[in-house]
């Protein structure tokens, strides 16, 4: 895929990726709503709570695809975790300054460096057209929890820029996937290998232009 096809993905592809991400995270919505949502309109039957992050997904993938040009950077992915965590945690759009636990695992992520963060960020870069290191990274920054809240949509909006810009096609995990997902993301927060989680994302969740 070229740039071109792998940007039209992405818009023509907004609400099915902000679908996903919703129910990523377990907000009650449908495929329907969302799309009412992404078109402008007002939605019945929706609390206003899950309303607010379908926008705050809405809002962030909007960000990245019209900042899709610019180099990807730290400050990048601390505006998409504005837009993400906005409003649902202690602070959003800063790194996270103290301790948080991981539902369901014993492993407790220390508090982040920025120092590492660059190094991460300077690896992906100078190998960003490959895919598996794109991936690596993203499950890196997940197992990192950089910021206070919203650190899986975060990463997942924030690579999908590294790979739309090499045509590298648009990483989105379908609602099908979402038990194995789950799963593969929790072993690998308590071990630290990512390899069959790597694998997984590859063959399962990164969509191509298929024209």
């Amino acid at each position: 895929m070229n740039f071109n096809q792998n940007l039209s993905l992405a818009k023509a592809e907004q609400a099915t990726f902000i679908y996903n991400l919703a129910r990523l995270e377990q907000v009650p919505v449908t495929n329907e709503q969302v799309e009412t949502i992404v078109a402008g309109k007002s939605v019945s039957n929706l609390r206003i709570d899950d309303l607010q992050k379908v926008l705050n997904l809405y809002y962030a993938w909007n960000y990245m695809i019209n900042n899709i040009h610019a180099p990807f950077s730290l400050e990048f992915t601390k505006k998409i975790n504005g837009y993400v965590a906005y409003n649902e945690s202690v602070e959003w759009g800063v790194i996270r300054s103290g301790t948080v636990g991981i539902t369901g695992v014993n492993y407790r992520p220390s508090v982040p460096v920025e120092q590492d963060i660059w190094s991460s960020i300077n690896d992906v870069i100078n190998n960003q057209n490959s895919s598996r290191s794109v991936l690596k990274f993203m499950l890196w920054t997940m197992r990192s929890q950089l910021f206070w809240d919203g650190n899986k949509r975060t990463s997942i909006i924030s690579v999908n820029k590294l790979l739309i810009q090499h045509g590298n096609g648009l990483l989105s995990v379908p609602e099908s996937s979402l038990t194995d997902f789950h799963l593969m993301l929790t072993n690998y927060y308590e071990t630290a290998d990512d390899s069959k989680l790597i694998t997984y994302l590859y063959d399962n969740c990164i969509h191509l232009y298929d024209n």
